[in-house]
């Protein structure tokens, strides 16, 4: 059936719209490939610092921190979610410098900007024959664990979520596959690719951190936060190895990726993982690292409200 010419008009200004969003983006990004990258990463952090307290999101990320941190004054919340909104510009910047930035060699890790801890986790991970899930934060550049895995040959079906842009999305698409080709769009059939994948007895990653209408409600920082419980059920299901990894920023442009060991996770009385200890577990782990480094995560989105 032919749609009404009001729709049809509608949706072309919209694929205009982003056309020519989408091609500022990569003129952005095609720009700043001709200066160093530590002269752009000072111009985005200084915008960023400057743009951010101007959105309605920067409310959000203030509210955030005051549930999180509630012993710290006004002061101290404007001063961390200033630095989350630096480090926001940083990953978005490194999308345009991922083939300077990641320069992993697995046979001397740590000779370059990134280091790994915990590297026979992976090689653990690929030589068991077994499948296993891999969950991660959005933390620091969150997009390079995939990418580190893969260079000691350990490749892992990751969940992601596009760009609503789809033409910044297609862009983005390369150039993550530039180094890391098994993504798994967080979209409607996306959990039947991880259990397809995991049947095969593959790895998955998936970001956990996020709000989740349709989840079960689980304390993050002591406040009841909708969770997705996919994880557990896909650890209960398959009755894999359950693995955290982490990306952490450092000083001088260099990161640390880490990898847990095989975390034990809670049962019930019928031997069966347990859904919502498993979901809390998760949890946990995250509230740990978010605590640690919390101008490296990002605040910006609901977790809870």
């Amino acid at each position: 059936m032919k749609l009404p010419w009001r729709y049809r008009l509608v949706q072309s200004l919209s694929n205009a719209r982003d056309w020519l969003v989408g091609q500022c983006v990569f003129l952005m990004f095609w720009l700043l490939r001709l200066i160093p990258m530590k002269t752009a990463e000072r111009l985005f952090e200084r915008f960023a610092r400057w743009f951010g307290p101007k959105t309605k999101r920067h409310q959000i990320a203030l509210d955030n921190i005051a549930l999180a941190f509630p012993e710290k004054t006004p002061e101290e919340r404007e001063q961390l979610a200033s630095d989350s909104w630096a480090q926001i510009s940083r990953t978005l910047l490194e999308y345009g410098y991922l083939d300077e930035i990641f320069d992993l060699d697995a046979d001397n890790p740590g000779a370059g900007r990134i280091e790994v801890k915990n590297a026979e986790q992976f090689i653990k991970l690929r030589d068991d024959g077994l499948p296993a899930i891999i969950f991660t934060g959005h933390l620091a550049n969150f997009e390079l664990l995939p990418m580190a895995a893969a260079k000691f040959g350990l490749e892992i079906q990751s969940m992601y979520r596009q760009p609503n842009n789809k033409y910044a999305a297609d862009k983005v698409a390369d150039a993550r596959k530039e180094l890391s080709k098994n993504l798994v769009a967080s979209r409607q059939g996306a959990s039947f690719q991880l259990m397809g994948a995991l049947e095969r007895k593959d790895h998955v990653g998936v970001l956990v951190d996020q709000k989740f209408r349709r989840g079960i409600m689980v304390p993050f920082f002591g406040h009841e936060a909708p969770t997705n419980p996919l994880l557990a059920k896909l650890a209960r299901r398959y009755n894999c190895p359950v693995h955290g990894a982490r990306s952490i920023r450092l000083p001088d442009g260099r990161f640390r990726l880490e990898i847990t060991d095989e975390l034990v996770l809670p049962r019930n009385e019928d031997g069966d993982i347990d859904i919502k200890g498993t979901a809390q577990m998760v949890n946990d782990v995250i509230e740990g690292w978010v605590r640690e480094y919390p101008e490296q995560w990002l605040w910006i989105h609901r977790r809870w409200g």
